[in-house]
């Protein structure tokens, strides 16, 4: 992306939030580097450098506004390609999954080398994705330090630390401050044994939509929804536990509290949050390709998953029956199937079943539910490639290679796939063109048509779905 000083200066004087998480600005009077949306007084241009990354600024020297706090700037999202591969390799660093896999494991899950990642990433983002990976820490930590009461060790080996005294040393290398210096009232959550933290997005947020979305599709026992919240349980490796989100009041923000069970999975948690609620979308951009489709709704976004598997079993089951009957159908199937979870909320109490258990099961063990044959085998086959690491439903992966397996499970054809394409792998082209609605909002009956009309809001698709099934009513799964 290239960076022209005099654009950048004028959206840091305006303060615009479209340019947010754009890009970011150091400054060199005082050694910090901002959000374009800091509040402080703007420095003199001569005094401004601007960075792709806030680990590029880093990598020059600067360290964090503790005023507008980098940290919490939202993502970019874009289809190209060599931009999508970068920024899916962020996405992975941002899960912690660098200190899981290594470079050359993250290399392996997007389908390239490690030498052509560290070319596009550098070219991306201005640093090597160790830099990267060493400056999120850094910054999930600063976040731990302010924004919970969690204690310094705790924080370190939250942030992928392995140990204190690494930790420690680059802190106060980085930023010039010791953990303790930062941390002089730690914030405690409004709710016991749990951790508060906020996330980002670009406004508009067409809250309501998205909270109707999550309610007519919430599954018993896993989720809950109100009008001001949405709470679900949370199982990751051998971690339980759960989240609630609202919407901030006065902040393009969203307020999370996790609970404190949750701590050392922390990365994959907020990462999944902002996947569900699609907080890395620009409403604007996206709204002037899709013209007076969006105009009534600029703010409505696309939801995704906050687990890849229980969205495509979702999927399954839900095809060609109404919403209300793929949710008691999902409900049943957690509650035969699934793992008791011990939480503060009466209506949280079991986690989503897990693909080994799952593989397990025999037909008549799904069927027995009320759940035709056929679908069951493609609940079971589908939990069977999930399993064995053959398909992985989460956003970054090759999507033309995920929607070819997916497609040939038993059951799977191109009206699922999409759709898991859409909220799983956070696909913004996907198109279920063979949609019912989305045929009669276009007022066709050949699914070719549709495709064809479909073409003039490439690369929104997804979100021209959405609101083709707004104005329908949202009818569909």
């Amino acid at each position: 992306m290239h960076l022209d000083p005099e654009t950048c200066y004028r959206a840091l004087r305006s303060h615009d939030p479209r340019f947010d998480g754009r890009f970011f600005v150091g400054i060199s009077s005082t050694g910090i580097y901002c959000r374009p949306i800091c509040t402080a007084r703007s420095p003199k241009p001569e005094n401004c450098s601007f960075y792709i990354s806030a680990a590029a600024a880093e990598a020059k020297g600067y360290r964090p506004c503790l005023r507008c706090r980098p940290e919490l700037a939202p993502g970019n999202a874009s289809v190209d390609a060599t931009h999508r591969l970068a920024q899916s390799a962020a996405a992975l660093i941002e899960d912690g999954l660098h200190t899981e896999l290594g470079l050359d494991g993250i290399a392996e899950r997007l389908g390239v080398t490690d030498r052509h990642l560290r070319r596009v990433f550098q070219s991306e983002f201005g640093v090597t994705p160790v830099a990267f990976a060493q400056t999120q820490r850094l910054l999930l930590a600063k976040r731990l330090l302010t924004d919970t009461a969690l204690s310094i060790t705790d924080v370190a080996f939250a942030a992928g630390f392995g140990s204190i005294r690494r930790f420690d040393a680059l802190f106060q290398q980085r930023y010039r401050l010791t953990p303790q210096q930062l941390r002089k009232h730690p914030k405690q959550s409004a709710l016991p044994d749990s951790l508060a933290f906020e996330l980002s997005y670009r406004p508009p947020c067409d809250w309501p939509a998205i909270q109707q979305f999550l309610a007519a599709r919430a599954i018993s026992g896993v989720e809950e929804v109100e009008p001001n919240a949405y709470r679900r349980i949370v199982a990751l490796k051998s971690h339980k536990g759960w989240i609630q989100v609202s919407p901030s009041k006065k902040k393009s923000t969203l307020s999370v509290i996790v609970s404190a069970s949750l701590a050392h999975t922390l990365p994959a948690v907020l990462a999944r949050v902002k996947h569900l609620f699609d907080l890395s979308c620009n409403p604007r951009e996206i709204a002037e390709i899709l013209g007076t489709l969006a105009a009534a709704r600029t703010g409505l976004r696309v939801p995704g998953a906050f687990d890849g598997f229980e969205i495509a079993v979702r999927a399954v089951l839900g095809q060609q029956i109404s919403v209300a009957g793929a949710r008691t159908l999902a409900g049943r199937f957690v509650s035969n199937f699934g793992e008791p979870v011990v939480t503060p909320f009466k209506a949280l109490t079991t986690a989503f079943p897990k693909t080994a258990r799952v593989a397990e099961l025999q037909t008549g063990d799904i069927a027995s539910l009320g759940i035709i044959a056929n679908r069951a085998n493609s609940i079971i086959e589908l939990a069977k490639v999930v399993d064995t690491g053959k398909l992985r439903l989460t956003p970054g992966v090759d999507i033309p290679t995920t929607i070819e397996v997916l497609k040939a499970i038993p059951g799977i054809g191109d009206w699922t796939a999409q759709y898991i394409a859409m909220r799983a792998l956070a696909w913004p082209d996907a198109f279920p063109h063979s949609d019912l609605v989305i045929m009669r909002a276009l007022n066709t009956k050949k699914p070719k048509e549709a495709l064809t009309a479909g073409e003039a809001w490439r690369p929104w698709r997804a979100y021209a779905t959405m609101h083709l099934w707004k104005q329908s009513g949202d009818k569909m799964q």
